[in-house]
């Protein structure tokens, strides 16, 4: 899609399957990050791939921008319904970029609560960094998961960290949607020379000077 930058899909894929191997309920894990996870919901197996991959883009690829975007909770519907996913980012200038570029392209998106000083307490272990799950599942559990995949960046990571919840939208009934494909493109539009991407594109596209007059060197700073 004409796309100038380093840009890179990292799959995060695992099998559910039950075995000998299989992640049992305690099971201590050391993630990719180095941070140690304590097993308390053994359905909660999502995230610790997912949190393998903001890792891995963060130490192996050196992102400066990294999106993650996953089918994570069934709360995910219930926090933004049937046809808004979900995103949480620690970034304000990319949460209003998502739900513009969401209604640009159709892809609809709608921001969940980011406060990791008064939630990501829900994850407290006795014997590990973190537990998998949350302890209330009544406090905001959607925004908990995608701190839990943020905590492996950490919270004060420099770049821009955006995590998208599709769990509702990707289906109709049995069928899939399709969701997340057009929304990506109109999110990133602006770091691609395709001309109708460029005009979806909520990024980009107001700067002081022309695209190609601009600095190439980072990003962040030509996306946002």
């Amino acid at each position: 899609q004409g796309f100038k930058d380093n840009l890179h899909a990292v799959f995060c894929l695992a099998e559910n399957a039950v075995g000998p191997r299989a992640t049992r309920p305690d099971d201590i894990h050391v993630l990719y990050s180095g941070k140690t996870v304590e097993i308390n919901n053994t359905d909660a197996e999502g995230r610790l791939i997912l949190a393998d991959g903001v890792a891995y883009a963060c130490k192996d690829l050196g992102a400066d921008i990294i999106l993650d975007m996953a089918t994570l909770t069934g709360a995910q519907g219930i926090a933004t319904g049937k046809y808004h996913a979900a995103v949480l980012t620690n970034n304000e200038e990319w949460e209003k970029a998502c739900v513009k570029a969401g209604r640009n392209c159709g892809d609809l998106v709608h921001p969940l609560v980011y406060c990791p000083e008064l939630h990501f307490s829900e994850f407290t272990s006795a014997v590990a960094d973190m537990k998998n799950s949350v302890a209330d599942r009544d406090n905001t559990p959607s925004s908990c998961a995608g701190l839990f995949i943020a905590s492996h960046i950490g919270f004060d990571w420099p770049g821009v960290w955006v995590h998208v919840d599709i769990a509702a939208p990707v289906h109709a009934g049995e069928r899939a949607t399709g969701y997340g494909v057009a929304l990506l493109l109109s999110l990133f539009g602006g770091a691609s020379e395709d001309p109708l991407l460029n005009m979806v594109s909520p990024l980009g596209c107001n700067g002081d000077s022309p695209a190609e007059d601009m600095e190439r060197d980072s990003k962040r700073r030509r996306l946002v």
